[in-house]
């Protein structure tokens, strides 16, 4: 029995995106259930995990349910525990630790003010005073941790680890409502954006799933701020370049064009997530350079 991996919606699940990137960053294989948030409860489509009744969650091997992202994330370490979830070193394992546990158990402000959208940006967004609160206090943290271990690398504790899965959907909201931030934390909300595992995700969410309307905010709306994707289009017929799919090994039977050159795909949804951002897909950008 494999891991299974119970998610919501990708544009909207912030908790989701967390757990996602958890098997992500290990390199784990799990079976994906993706629960819609524009039918019943979220509650009521896991009725075979129950207890559980939030996403994101996970089923182990051995068919135990975990249903909050902090207990995958440290279920997940003492499985894996070289899997590089946390740093070995453990001063930075300790505040990691408590940043990851601040940010599952506080900034309700930000959270409801601003809810993760992965479709829509906004420009020049009106923010409470509780909100700022809460940006401000993240500001903080994540200074003291970039400043502690900036030699590092450039996460918070200079390699990645479950505290930067913790506020990965923070940086999405920051980059989406337009937050002004000072150096150190664009610069992080920056290495969120242009991370590989982030903008997989991303494609994910534009093309899977109905745009929701009560997600909506009433703002003036700008591109997305993350890296300009290059541009790549569906079309519908070949002859492609490649004979198999660089995802599945499978035959074409979907195309897109890439600087006049033709590519196939097995499926439409390999095929859409590469279109909106090549780059975000090492394996399709590694037989594109081959070929």
């Amino acid at each position: 029995m494999t891991y299974e991996l119970f998610i919501g919606d990708y544009t909207y699940s912030s908790w989701s995106l967390r757990g996602w990137l958890l098997f992500r960053k290990l390199g784990l294989t799990s079976q994906i259930h993706l629960v819609a948030f524009d039918k019943a409860s979220v509650a009521d489509q896991l009725p075979q995990i129950a207890p559980a009744r939030t996403v994101p969650a996970m089923r182990t091997p051995e068919g135990t349910v975990v249903w909050e992202s902090l207990a995958m994330a440290e279920d997940l370490h003492d499985r894996h525990p070289d899997g590089g979830l946390w740093p070995t070193d453990p001063a930075a394992r300790s505040l990691g630790r408590a940043l990851a546990a601040e940010m599952h158990a506080g900034f309700t402000a930000l959270r409801g003010e601003c809810p993760m959208n992965l479709r829509t940006a906004y420009h020049n967004v009106p923010l409470s005073d509780a909100t700022r609160a809460d940006i401000a206090r993240i500001e903080t943290i994540w200074s003291h941790a970039r400043t502690k271990y900036a030699d590092q690398g450039p996460w918070l504790l200079g390699s990645y680890s479950i505290a930067d899965i913790a506020f990965a959907p923070v940086a999405a909201r920051f980059a989406g409502y337009d937050v002004a931030l000072s150096n150190m934390a664009q610069a992080y909300v920056d290495a969120h954006l242009s991370d590989t595992m982030f903008r997989q995700w991303r494609t994910m969410a534009l093309v899977t799933g109905n745009t929701l309307q009560r997600y909506a905010k009433p703002f003036d709306t700008k591109p997305w701020p993350g890296p300009k994707p290059r541009a790549a289009t569906p079309v519908d017929t070949g002859p492609a370049v490649n004979a198999t799919c660089p995802f599945t090994g499978g035959t074409p039977a979907y195309f897109l064009d890439l600087n006049g050159t033709i590519y196939g795909f097995e499926n439409k949804l390999c095929r859409d997530e590469t279109a909106h951002d090549p780059d975000a897909w090492p394996a399709f950008m590694a037989m594109a350079k081959d070929l």
